[in-house]
C-alpha cells in the first residue's frame, strides 16, 4: 500500500504532466488571472489587472472534504477549474473531486476539451470509457489506482461497493467541458424533438416523454 507522502507525489507528478501536455493554447505572459466580472466573451477570458491579483486568485480549498451524494445518481463533481480559481486562466490545467455514494454513478458524458485522468481516493470503481468503434474500455479501481479517459469519447464511474468512493480527477484544459448524455438528450431547452429521439434510440414517442420527465427541473 502506497504511504502518504507517494501518494501525494503520484498526484503531483499527475497534475504537472497535464501542465507540460496543455490541451488549451500556450500562454503569451507570466499569468493571465480571469477578470471574470467583465462579461466579455472569448476563447478563455480576459485577464485581469495584474496590479491587482492576489495569491487568493490561485488558491481554493473546494475539495478538502467530500461533497453531499444524496442526489438522483448519488456522485458529485465538485470542480476547481478557471470558474473558482481564475488563476487558471491560460495555464490548461484543472481538477475536479468527484464523490460517490454507494452505488453512486457518474453517468456516460463527455469532456470535449480535455482528457480526464483519475487517481481513487478511497473505494473502489467500475469505470469505462467507449472508443468511435463502439469498443468498451473498462477496468475495476482500488485506493491508489490511476486510470485515463482520452478526451472527447463517452466514459462512466460506477460505485458497485457497500462503502463510499472518491476521486480526484486532472483534466488539460482549464474549463474541460462536461455533456451528459442523457441530460443533453432528453433535457435539452428547447428540447431534442420527441420523433428525432424515437427514431434514433429505435423506440416510441410515448417512452422518450417519459425519459424525458425524469431530466425535468425538480420543482
Amino acid at each position: 500500500m502506497a504511504s502518504p507522502t507517494q501518494t501525494l507525489l503520484l498526484l503531483l507528478t499527475t497534475v504537472f504532466f497535464f501542465i507540460s501536455s496543455s490541451a488549451d493554447p500556450d500562454m503569451l505572459q507570466d499569468l493571465c488571472v480571469a477578470d471574470l466580472p467583465s462579461g466579455i466573451k472569448i476563447n478563455g477570458f480576459p485577464c485581469k489587472d495584474a496590479a491587482t491579483v492576489t495569491s487568493a486568485d490561485f488558491f481554493s480549498q473546494g475539495l478538502a472534504n467530500p461533497g453531499l451524494t444524496n442526489n438522483t445518481f448519488g456522485a458529485l463533481v465538485t470542480g476547481a477549474n478557471v470558474m473558482t480559481i481564475p488563476g487558471l486562466n491560460t495555464l490548461g490545467v484543472s481538477l475536479s473531486r468527484i464523490d460517490y455514494a454507494p452505488g453512486g454513478l457518474n453517468p456516460p458524458h463527455t469532456h470535449p476539451r480535455a482528457t480526464e485522468i483519475v487517481f481513487v481516493l478511497e473505494g473502489t470503481l467500475d469505470v469505462g470509457f467507449l472508443t468511435t468503434a463502439n469498443k468498451l474500455i473498462s477496468q475495476s479501481l482500488k485506493k491508489g489506482d490511476v486510470f485515463a479517459f482520452p478526451k472527447g469519447l463517452v466514459h462512466f464511474q460506477k460505485n458497485n461497493g457497500h462503502v463510499p468512493a472518491s476521486v480526484i480527477a486532472a483534466f488539460n484544459s482549464q474549463l474541460p467541458g462536461t455533456q451528459s448524455l442523457g441530460a443533453t438528450l432528453f433535457g435539452s431547452t428547447p428540447p431534442v424533438p420527441d420523433n428525432i429521439l424515437a427514431q434514433a434510440f429505435q423506440t416510441s414517442s410515448g417512452t422518450v416523454k417519459h425519459i424525458k420527465s425524469k431530466f425535468q427541473p425538480k420543482k
